[in-house]
């Protein structure tokens, strides 16, 4: 197959362009920097089937870009500023992203029936009333907060390609990600894992915000990889939206203290003021991808930090 990623050079992006071409698809790599980093496809970037698009999806792709893609088979649309850092930052081009960014992709997709993987996210529950979260439920968003370039930004997102699908018909399939953690995250993305860790490295205090018993449940990398090939290759009839992560659930404090402990860290744990809309509980409901194509985690929180911290300390 020949698939466009998004987003490529990101986390999440580049660990799934290595699984695509190992499994011997033609892999087209579009990502313009903003957040992904070129050093995160150091292992695959010399591959013959790979080829590194610099281009920000907000704009169209210029005639010879569109030319050397052909035929595409599928697309997963990754691209997008996705930590707390990046919502205070740079709130507008993640907002534009999802709208002209998803738009563009949106075309191509339904020009040549493009398998279409939309990485929505679990933020477009907000701060949710309902625990663990199922798919049907709505959320509980603040429309005008600093997180909403993210959450409303991806609920916008959904909606668009939903009634792309509707006009055009093409196979889509909406993903709601989960907390995702392993190797290649920004050290410095303000998301909980890399900063407990880096802090810990560096024997800095690990902040907490609130009382630490706020919960996440986190999903190593490899599993989220897993589980983004088996979607798009499900039958056409299945659009989603479907859950993805694990639904395993523990507290921050609980996280902060084991990575004390991985990181034989002399680091003391410090509590902060909760911020603006932080969601106090989080845990997926797995249900529908467990039935539809077999999603089931196999890689626990302790032995994902293992190979976390070995990463960050390589």
């Amino acid at each position: 197959m020949k698939i466009i990623v998004t987003g490529g050079a990101g986390f999440i992006g580049s660990h799934l362009c290595e699984r695509l071409l190992a499994q011997g698809h033609e892999v087209f790599c579009v990502d313009n920097f903003l957040t992904g980093t070129p050093k995160n496809l150091d292992s695959i970037k010399q591959n013959e089937k790979f080829t590194l698009v610099e281009h920000d999806i907000c704009y169209p792709f210029p005639a010879n870009i569109t030319e050397a893609f052909g035929k595409i088979d599928a697309i997963y649309h990754l691209a997008c500023p996705a930590s707390p850092v990046d919502y205070r930052e740079i709130p507008l081009q993640t907002l534009w992203v999802n709208a002209a960014g998803t738009k563009h992709m949106l075309e191509i997709a339904a020009k040549q029936d493009a398998i279409f993987v939309m990485a929505s996210t679990s933020e477009i529950y907000g701060d949710p009333l309902e625990h663990p979260q199922k798919e049907s439920y709505f959320g509980n968003v603040n429309p005008i907060g600093f997180r909403s370039c993210y959450n409303e930004g991806k609920r916008f997102a959904e909606s668009l390609a939903i009634n792309y699908y509707r006009d055009f018909l093409f196979p889509l399939k909406i993903v709601r990600i989960f907390n995702t953690y392993g190797p290649r995250m920004r050290k410095n993305d303000g998301r909980v894992i890399p900063e407990f860790i880096n802090r810990a490295l560096q024997k800095e205090p690990l902040r907490l915000h609130g009382d630490g018993k706020q919960t996440r449940s986190f999903c190593y990398i490899d599993d989220m990889v897993d589980g983004l090939l088996a979607l798009a290759v499900t039958s056409r009839d299945f659009i989603g939206p479907v859950n993805l992560g694990n639904p395993d659930e523990v507290s921050i404090l609980d996280l902060a203290k084991s990575i004390v402990q991985l990181t034989a860290s002399e680091s003391l744990i410090v509590h902060h003021d909760l911020p603006e809309d932080d969601p106090v509980r989080r845990k997926p409901d797995i249900t529908l991808a467990q039935s539809t194509f077999g999603f089931a985690p196999k890689v626990d929180l302790n032995e994902g930090l293992k190979r976390t911290v070995s990463w960050f300390t390589a």
